[in-house]
C-alpha cells in the first residue's frame, strides 16, 4: 500500500474516532464541546493511531492484533464505541455504512 494511501486511510480512522467520541460526549455530558475527559480521550485515539505499525493491515484498532491502549484508556472507548455505534447510523450513516463494510471485510478475511 503506498504511503499516501496508508494516510489517508489514518485519517479517515482518525476521523470516525473523533465524531464517535463526539456523539459520547454530546449525549452523555451535554456540551457543545469535548469535556476535558472526552478530550483527552480523543487525544491519546489520535496519538496511539499516529504511532501505529500496522495501519497498512488492520481495519480498526478492535481488529488489531496488538492492543496499544493503557487498560483504563482501552475501557474508556470501548464505552464510547458501544454507544456511539449504534447511533453512528443517525448522525453520521455515511460512515457508520463505511465501517460496517470494512468490519465485514476483515471478518471474512480471518474466517
Amino acid at each position: 500500500m503506498r504511503a499516501e494511501a496508508v494516510e489517508k486511510k489514518r485519517q479517515k480512522e482518525q476521523r470516525v474516532a473523533e465524531e464517535m467520541i463526539r456523539l459520547y460526549c454530546r449525549k452523555k455530558h451535554g456540551g457543545r464541546k469535548l469535556c476535558a475527559d472526552c478530550s483527552a480521550l480523543a487525544d491519546y485515539a489520535r496519538q496511539r493511531s499516529e504511532k501505529c505499525p500496522f495501519m497498512e493491515q488492520k481495519t480498526f484498532c478492535a481488529n488489531c492484533r496488538v492492543h496499544c491502549y493503557k487498560p483504563e484508556m482501552r475501557e474508556r472507548i470501548r464505552a464510547v464505541m458501544r454507544f456511539s455505534g449504534p447511533r453512528m447510523l443517525l448522525y453520521h450513516p455515511g460512515m457508520a455504512v463505511w465501517h460496517l463494510v470494512c468490519t465485514i471485510k476483515e471478518r471474512r478475511k480471518h474466517d
